[in-house]
């Protein structure tokens, strides 16, 4: 038929009924549609809906569906809203059964659309139009579409879309058979790669999986178990690579399930059927809790309301105090049961990985805060005591101190000893830190533990002074031990506090150190003072440093300290490119030539050797940085000619790679006036060049040398 006959005869037969207005509207809305403007089709969207809605013919309902979700090419956040609005609408007015038969199947041919706006529009669907679906429907044809997109779709907004959808079907499904699918979803969702994917899973997915979870009584008796047994096993595998990445995924799980555990606590506490509501309701402090990450992981939302939280709250506390836990099942497992496995996990994990120890760290953080002062001081604290048992008679220099070795310490001095910061607080926190650094020192045991802990304190500027109090105490200690660790721990310090502290406090304790009857303590303290002139640019506190360098390279008490002048050397290898050009060109530079002639007198060829192989490596370092004519003349050079007077003799590998580098430097002399007629130069320039370098590089690997070294001399630059 014809167009014009078409229309013809629809004005010929005017609707006199309701019905014939729908099917009026049924047979020219899809002729109308495509000739509307693309940027106007959303103006039609009430029009096919309310005619999708009461029109009587399924097979016209089902064009004007299929109209519905193709009207717009790639319908934007508003449209898809506006559409998805429309849905529920329809929704609302058809029930269940014609949403799975008409709207459902609209849904299903467009999961795999080639535009991601579309299968957004489908993973929003889903979500939208779960409370109207029959529950059947839900648990089955919905939630695999939901989990054939989450595990299929490239663009992370669909996925993100999906998660947030998995949320919402989450608070509707009953069958408990479906849990393991359920978790099987949020373990996919939790290692997605996108990081807006799996925000979504802790804001969204993963607190109303926990809710369901806690609904079933699957809480403490699978969901959190299963997440610990995860991290437990990746312990046992990870013995040579721990995979951080999924430690951060399970962990992170765990922290995010806090609070709907401190609510199922709550609500199976002995008191629960007391928690009335009536007169005056107690404030909750605006700091209890800290900040959720979302408000599905506020506890006063999983408990229903603030003025119910605050009633159970008060409850809580009192009971802790004074009653006790004698019958209260869930508090007795977090107790005897989640403590004792999280501080197992914790005692195992690798203290020099400052990524794990920050999240155990955070972990422990959120659950005392969570828990509360009086759960963490009677509950949390006595297990870690328990375990860590600080006491002078327990030093075994032959066992390096077991536990106060391992994470333990930087956990519970970070995630437990913070929580609080009542004077009370800090003090314990102070005498636990000084405690560590003793036993360690006493027993000669390693010192990362107590490293790990001023590394993620120091990263809090609010720490500083009590890290500083924690030091002193070593400076002024009876044992040359823990003054040789305070010395050293200083290093740490330097880099995150501001110069004032370091002008104040920090210069002066190693000045006294510095002056110490122990020689190992007076050494302990160059790598300190090394960080500070890599660091602080106080003119007056780098004189200070730069005197007290000098005294330990030029006095004559010093001059048979191998163990000093090595010290020197590495440090001087390390914070030599980055640190204050003038004093790397009147000090550093320098004083390695020093250091070199007097090695090519040394008699005893293991301490020649050594002290040529660190500067060696400094070297290397230094030769990355622009040094004057005159300074290469008179100091860079013939420090480099002195050592290979040494390696000659004890290390012709190392020889070769000297013998071109002078070579190198020397061409670079000859050549100035035409390369750098301002009179300075880079020997950089002249070692990258890719002949020598690549002669560079295959000596290098032949040498037994640090392969630290090898970035410095291809990748500083100053």
């Amino acid at each position: 038929m014809s167009a014009d006959s078409r229309l013809g005869s629809e004005v010929s037969r005017i609707a006199d009924s309701e019905k014939s207005v729908m099917l009026m509207l049924g047979r020219c809305l899809p002729h109308i549609v495509p000739n509307v403007l693309l940027a106007k089709r959303e103006e039609l969207i009430p029009l096919i809906l309310c005619t999708a809605c009461l029109h009587p013919e399924p097979k016209e309902r089902d064009q004007l569906l299929h109209i519905l979700f193709n009207l717009i090419k790639r319908p934007d956040d508003e449209q898809r809203q506006m559409i998805l609005t429309g849905c529920v609408a329809f929704a609302r007015h058809v029930g269940p059964t014609r949403v799975e038969a008409e709207l459902l199947p609209q849904c299903w041919e467009q999961i795999n659309h080639k535009y991601p706006e579309r299968r957004l529009l489908v993973a929003e669907s889903c979500g939208a139009l779960a409370p109207y679906l029959p529950k059947e429907i839900r648990s089955s044809l919905v939630l695999s579409m939901l989990q054939q997109m989450l595990m299929e779709d490239k663009a992370d907004l669909v996925r993100e879309a999906v998660i947030k959808s998995l949320g919402i079907i989450m608070g509707y499904i009953d069958d408990p058979d479906k849990y393991q699918q359920g978790f099987e979803l949020l373990q996919s969702a939790l290692g997605d790669p996108s990081e807006r994917v799996v925000s979504a899973t802790h804001q969204v997915f993963l607190p109303a999986y926990a809710a369901w979870t806690t609904e079933l009584g699957n809480l403490q008796s699978h969901l959190i178990p299963t997440l610990l047994n995860k991290i437990e096993k990746l312990l046992r595998e990870g013995e040579h690579g721990l995979d951080e990445h999924k430690l951060h995924m399970y962990l992170s799980a765990l922290q995010s399930l806090i609070p709907s555990l401190f609510a199922l606590v709550l609500q199976n506490a002995p008191f629960s059927s007391k928690a009335k509501l009536h007169g005056e309701v107690p404030q909750i402090e605006v700091t209890r809790f800290p900040r959720p990450m979302s408000p599905l992981q506020d506890v006063s939302t999983i408990i229903g309301s603030r003025e119910q939280l605050a009633v159970l709250l008060q409850l809580y506390d009192y009971q802790l105090e004074h009653e006790g836990t004698t019958g209260w099942e869930s508090l007795l497992w977090v107790v005897n049961q989640l403590l004792p496995q999280l501080i197992e996990i914790v005692g195992r994990i690798n203290v020099t990985s400052t990524a794990c120890v920050h999240e155990f760290s955070r972990f422990f953080w959120r659950l005392c805060r969570t828990f509360g002062k009086i759960f963490t001081n009677t509950k949390v604290k006595p297990q870690f005591q328990e375990i860590l048992r600080l006491s002078e008679e327990n030093i075994d220099s032959t066992a390096g101190n077991g536990v106060l070795t391992k994470a333990t310490v930087p956990i519970y001095a970070t995630g437990v000893l913070t929580c609080y910061i009542q004077e009370e607080d800090r003090k314990l926190l102070v005498g636990f830190l000084e405690d560590v650094m003793t036993l360690l020192s006493l027993s000669h045991a390693p010192l990362d533990s107590l490293k790990a802990s001023f590394v993620e304190l120091g990263a809090n500027p609010a720490y500083h002074e009590l890290l500083l109090t924690v030091l002193w105490y070593g400076v002024v200690h009876t044992s040359a031990l823990v003054r040789c660790t305070a010395a050293r721990m200083f290093e740490l310090l330097v880099k995150g506090v501001n110069e004032t502290l370091v002008a104040q406090r920090v210069v002066p304790a190693l000045i006294t150190l510095s002056s110490d009857p122990e020689i190992s303590v007076r050494i302990a303290t160059i790598p300190a003072f090394g960080t500070i002139m890599e660091t602080v640019i106080q003119r007056e506190l780098l004189e200070r440093v730069k005197m007290q360098l000098a005294s330990f390279l030029e006095d004559p008490q010093y001059q048979d300290q191998h163990s000093l002048h090595t010290e020197i050397i590495k440090t001087f290898g390390r914070v030599g490119p980055n640190a204050e050009p003038r004093f790397r060109d009147e000090f550093v530079i320098p004083h390695l030539h020093k250091l070199a002639l007097v090695n090519n007198l040394q008699i005893v060829d293991s301490k020649r050797l050594d002290i040529a192989t660190h500067l060696f490596e400094a070297y290397s370092a230094l030769s990355c940085c622009f040094i004057s004519e005159d300074l290469m003349v008179n100091h860079f050079l013939p420090g480099l000619r002195c050592l290979r007077t040494d390696m000659e003799h004890l290390s012709p590998g190392h020889e070769v790679i000297l013998s071109s580098m002078i070579k190198e430097c020397e061409q670079k002399v000859e050549n100035k006036t035409v390369q750098e007629p301002q009179g300075s130069m880079s020997i950089a320039a002249s070692l990258v060049s890719e002949d020598t370098k690549t002669k560079f590089l295959n000596k290098m690997g032949q040498l037994t040398t640090s392969g630290a070294m090898l970035a410095n001399v291809f990748q500083r630059k100053k």
